[in-house]
């Protein structure tokens, strides 16, 4: 049976040039297993073709890693395999996460020949001082120079990456950076306070005592700042690290935080479906060889009324949609409508959640504490 949704495809490309410090996704520097890799991705595609039950396609999305690293070529072949097994909507939002480095002129006109018709660059500053800190493999020349390559080859719809909370960055230089990201009359921003991961460098060194945790009423105040900022030069802040002009929000991600179905394709992708969540092996080599040898290369989780309810208040309450009442009622019941006007009660009363005709959403101040908000919304199971 079809959904009225409109899902999205996710393909995860997990190689990079190299690793960033604050990065815990799954990403490889060996490149040697690209090819083995893309000749996986294909039989996969084909293996999932059924998962999303033939309903058309609204977004697809490179993300990784570095799926800039792809050449134009490989990016069209794997399109054409989605195109095989998939109907994707003319107006599909086909986005390619890529870095400044390999942003090339060159390679910017093979992209706009292929069906890519976003960019997602993660620039994260305009300073060297953060990108080296950061170890990012682009210098703040490629961060500036790219958007103006991209522009310059015909891409309109770009969103742009920027990190806030580094250690080095005082509040002017992120005003700088705001301002210069505001010159290029940029559709899409996502901006990210910098986190100290496990099993990351910045969290093997944090363990050593060898950095410090991040200054959280900084790291708040440059938060604010941006909001301001790009508030008052006409955007609207759509979640609670994106922010658009009018029209531009990320048709990809809204699938996400709408809790619209999506299948997930390489290794650690994810896939949801609204009644069980799937997920990939993380590791490439595994992942080659198990698809390769027609063995399991994913787990499957369904997703109990509780777990739902729960994934529900964790997307929603991040969004300007916020959380509907009365799709908590119909959707799980009394038990769970109470459930939440009581644990949301403190939080209204608190000036943390704004409560308007039955719909909750963050007030600014409880954008600094959402994931503590979140957390106290959600039922135990």
């Amino acid at each position: 049976m079809k959904t009225t949704s409109m899902p999205g495809i996710y393909l995860h490309i997990p190689f990079c040039k190299q690793a960033c410090h604050y990065c815990n996704f799954h990403f490889s520097t060996t490149l040697n297993l690209q090819a083995d890799f893309i000749a996986a991705l294909l039989k996969e595609i084909e293996l999932k073709k059924d998962y999303l039950n033939g309903d058309n396609i609204t977004s697809v999305y490179f993300g990784g890693g570095t799926p800039s690293l792809l050449s134009a070529s490989q990016i069209n072949h794997i399109i054409e395999q989605l195109a095989k097994y998939h109907t994707l909507n003319k107006d599909a939002e086909i986005t390619l996460e890529a870095n400044p480095d390999d942003l090339n002129k060159n390679y910017l006109i093979d992209l706009k020949a292929t069906p890519i018709n976003r960019l997602s660059i993660g620039i994260q500053s305009f300073h060297d001082k953060d990108l080296q800190y950061m170890n990012r493999a682009h210098n703040a020349e490629e961060a500036k120079k790219c958007i103006d390559l991209a522009q310059a080859a015909g891409f309109n719809n770009l969103s742009i990456d920027l990190i806030y909370g580094t250690p080095g960055m005082d509040q002017q230089q992120w005003l700088a950076n705001i301002k210069q990201t505001l010159s290029y009359n940029m559709p899409h921003i996502s901006a990210y306070c910098l986190t100290i991961e496990p099993k990351t460098a910045f969290g093997n060194w944090f363990e050593k005592k060898e950095i410090a945790p991040i200054n959280e009423d900084k790291a708040n105040q440059q938060y604010e700042i941006l909001i301001n900022e790009l508030n008052n030069n006409g955007y609207e802040q759509y979640e609670i690290s994106n922010f658009c002009l009018p029209g531009n929000e990320a048709k990809h991600n809204s699938s996400y935080w709408k809790g619209i179905p999506y299948l997930g394709l390489g290794p650690s992708a994810h896939s949801f479906n609204g009644n069980s969540r799937t997920w990939n092996i993380s590791n490439n080599a595994k992942y080659i060889k198990s698809i390769n040898e027609g063995a399991d290369f994913f787990e499957t989780e369904k997703l109990s009324k509780p777990m739902q309810y729960n994934e529900y208040i964790m997307t929603a309450l991040r969004t300007k949609w916020g959380i509907s009442l009365d799709k908590i009622q119909q959707k799980f019941g009394t038990d769970f409508s109470k459930h939440l006007n009581q644990a949301s009660s403190k939080h209204i009363k608190s000036g943390h959640i704004d409560s308007i005709n039955d719909t909750f959403t963050l007030s600014m101040k409880g954008k600094h504490i959402a994931n503590q908000i979140i957390s106290d919304l959600f039922v135990e199971y």
